[in-house]
């Protein structure tokens, strides 16, 4: 086979109407090396694309300047040597036309999807732009090019979570995916109720939306109020990191502030301020019997003994503990019988948590079903937290609308 055949195919051009020329090595205008390749694309036209008539002369040849993608790191262009047509009954010109690139574009389809394939791993754009040897704006306009929001997912899943993450300016945004295939349903511009409302509602109809079985959203009574609107026949569930999370900063909060009313030198002290991570595991998975070396105490005792040393001699820091043990044991075991009992028999103790019980005895039928159901915002803290990581690689963003299509880009 010819020298042409194993070039092209080793840039993976299929176009067998481009014939290559030589390949030189050269240096870019930034002092890059670069591998030349010259070519010339032609094949037999026989009519005008313009008026029809076959009388079409050949009428020279035009340069293309086309960016390949890079197969070991360098920089490939191609000087391609197009074909040109005149016609001599309309007296148009026109060329012929090749699948390496789109008509009056520099850079190849393939090396755009090299930029897609590095944006959806979440890289900035001059990374990019290094990586696949062309500009930064390039990267941009390829991404504001291919990347497209949907106007709306075709199905409405039966099971979603909301949620929120910063976006640009200090603005939270909603964003919302399905509970089951973790995929993306839709990011709106802020948090607002009516923002939200008017989304749903203009996108779905009623039968779509009285198809949804449930919405799990965090201790915000925001969505609260209107997913009843939006979502009739949908339970509301609180999701379950939500509520440990809630306890366990009263629980910590009170340790703090005990642990500063202490002799630093007390055993207590030594206790609250070192083995804080003891106080969160759960209490029957607590080591009773075989003494361990504690860093902090500088003693040997079960993690047992650390526990009863503090609950003891401080009675409110115990019904705190055993408050967030119990809460904490009743969800992972699906006890919905324990969790009630926890909140009916809860005697005040004038911090903290008597607010969070208050706030789960307002929403206690929600928390009943974060108990029962497997759905979680799991799945959407793991989307937020790429999101927090594409703005960290990218030092931010000023305009929202490229910061959803980078969004768009992870999540295809």
């Amino acid at each position: 086979m010819s020298h042409n055949h194993f070039i092209l195919k080793m840039l993976n051009i299929k176009d067998e109407n481009i014939q290559v020329l030589d390949v030189i090595d050269t240096l870019s205008t930034n002092k890059e090396k670069t591998i030349l390749i010259k070519a010339r694309l032609s094949y037999p036209v026989e009519r005008c694309v313009n008026c029809g008539f076959d009388t079409v002369l050949k009428n020279g040849f035009a340069k293309a300047h086309i960016r390949l993608d890079s197969l070991n790191g360098q920089r490939y262009e191609m000087l391609l040597h197009k074909q040109r047509f005149i016609c001599k009954s309309c007296h148009s010109t026109f060329g012929v036309t090749t699948s390496l690139n789109k008509p009056n574009q520099t850079l190849s389809c393939k090396l755009k999807n090299q930029i897609m394939l590095l944006t959806k791993e979440g890289l900035n754009n001059e990374l990019i732009a290094r990586i696949c040897h062309c500009s930064a704006s390039s990267v941009r306009r390829t991404i504001i090019e291919r990347g497209r929001s949907k106007y709306r997912v075709s199905v409405l899943p039966k099971h979603l979570c909301f949620d929120e993450f910063r976006s640009v300016k200090n603005v939270f945004s909603f964003i919302c995916c399905d509970a089951q295939s973790h995929k993306l349903v839709v990011k709106l511009p802020d948090r607002l109720s009516s923002t939200i409302i008017n989304y749903f509602e203009n996108r779905y109809s009623k039968q779509e939306r009285d198809q949804v079985e449930s919405v799990v959203v965090d201790l915000n009574a925001q969505y609260q109020r209107f997913i009843r609107r939006l979502f009739p026949n949908a339970k509301v569930i609180i999701d379950r990191f939500h509520i440990v999370q809630l306890v366990g900063r009263a629980l910590d909060n009170y340790r703090v502030s005990l642990a500063r009313s202490l002799d630093k030198k007390s055993r207590e002290y030594k206790i609250l301020k070192s083995q804080w991570r003891l106080f969160h595991k759960k209490m029957d998975e607590l080591e009773d019997k075989k003494p361990t070396y504690l860093k902090g105490i500088n003693e040997y005792m079960t993690q047992q003994n650390v526990i009863d040393l503090v609950t003891n001699k401080f009675p409110k820091f115990k019904t705190i503990y055993q408050m967030y043990q119990g809460i904490t044991l009743a969800l992972r075991d699906k006890d919905v019988t324990r969790l009630n009992d926890l909140l009916d028999n809860y005697t005040k103790t004038h911090t903290e948590l008597d607010t969070t019980i208050t706030t789960f005895r307002k929403n206690r039928s929600y928390l009943k079903n974060s108990v029962i159901s497997q759905y979680s915002n799991g799945a959407l803290e793991g989307i937020n937290r790429k999101i927090k990581l594409l703005k960290r690689n990218c030092y931010g963003f000023r305009n929202q609308q490229f910061f959803f299509l980078r969004i768009d880009c992870i999540f295809a």
